[in-house]
């Protein structure tokens, strides 16, 4: 029997070949590749790839039409990332998966990501080491810092935690404010500087259920499922990979833990880049509504408090008790991925 005509408008096939054909070109792999690392600036992937703008632009904007990146602007600055969610997302980890690790320009362009990074996170030390001394007094850029403390203690009061960890703790504000609320907490930060006003800080409160000690959020010093809560205060719009932050502190969460995030909600406030080191201009609620789906976190509703210039957002989401088993062979997991 003679094939009948295909019938036209088959969408889903469609899709498919044009996000392969979006990848079908060395360079665009690449971008692909390192965009599985993180959210990155065109002028930081010109860094990366050690090609020129105008070529870096267009094979990224090939590359978002297909579906297979993301692209969202915050004031005056571009990110890329690789998609997230749907069948382009699936198509764009699939391929990544495929690239082979031992492919010499692949190797290179992690090799300067990792340079990057690096001299991001040492400035990022340096800003955080000179002001460490009066980073409280500066407190909320859009809000009393008193009001969201007492969201704080309302929440741990509500449901005590028996260990806290405080990602990117800087003075240690957040547990002497919880320390009535927790049985033990521990604060990770990369300044030394800000670790040695946090320890000075803790004894003069007497905290003595809490210490801090030097620590990366993409990798912590912690086994996994091995604490009750975690909390990441103004900590999250630092980030150069949000995702990969959160999922990290997803890893340390025990079953039926707490995660609590509190940062500003998308503003256009561009001075807190110059002025405060800010990478991310806040978070739209559906972001990081979208970011807890993917790491199997259930969301709680989002407590918003109103500010001048910019509102804070305390989002907070738990850890499933039971946890389905996950099928390598038809999803996988990016934030894992990066975080591993």
């Amino acid at each position: 029997m003679t094939p009948g005509p295909i019938s036209p408008g088959n969408a889903p096939l469609d899709e498919l070949l044009a996000g392969l054909r979006a990848a079908a070109e060395p360079s665009r792999l690449r971008l692909l590749a390192v965009c599985s690392h993180g959210e990155w600036t065109v002028s930081e992937l010109v860094q990366v790839m050690a090609q020129s703008q105008p070529r870096i632009s267009r094979h990224l904007k090939l590359l978002a039409e297909a579906g297979l990146l993301e692209r969202f602007r915050e004031g005056s600055w571009v990110f890329y990332r690789r998609a997230q969610s749907g069948a382009p997302a699936r198509l764009a980890r699939s391929l990544c998966r495929l690239l082979p690790e031992d492919d010499p320009l692949l190797q290179l362009d992690r090799g300067r990501l990792a340079a990057i990074r690096a001299s991001r996170r040492r400035q990022a030390e340096r800003f955080f080491d000179a002001r460490a001394a009066f980073w409280d007094s500066e407190g909320d850029v859009a809000i009393e810092a008193g009001a969201v403390e007492q969201e704080l203690i309302g929440i741990f009061a509500a449901e005590r935690a028996d260990s806290l960890l405080d990602i990117g703790t800087g003075t240690g504000r957040i547990l002497q404010v919880l320390a009535g609320q927790i049985g033990s907490g521990l604060g990770v930060d990369l300044s030394h500087d800000m670790l040695r006003v946090a320890r000075a800080n803790l004894d003069r409160r007497e905290a003595r259920n809490c210490q801090v000690r030097y620590g990366d959020m993409y990798q912590l010093p912690l086994v996994d499922g091995s604490v009750a809560a975690v909390t990441l205060h103004q900590v999250l719009h630092f980030a150069d990979d949000p995702l990969a932050a959160l999922a990290e502190a997803s890893r340390v969460l025990r079953p039926g833990g707490r995660l609590v995030v509190v940062d500003l909600a998308r503003h256009a406030l561009e001075w807190l880049r110059a002025d405060k080191g800010h990478r991310r201009l806040g978070f739209a609620e559906s972001e990081l509504a979208d970011w807890f789906a993917e790491l199997g976190l259930e969301p709680a509703p989002a407590v918003r408090l109103a500010g001048d210039g910019a509102d804070v957002c305390i989002w907070l989401a738990r850890k499933p008790v039971a946890e389905a088993l996950h099928d390598d062979t038809t999803d996988d997991q990016p934030a894992a991925e990066r975080a591993a």
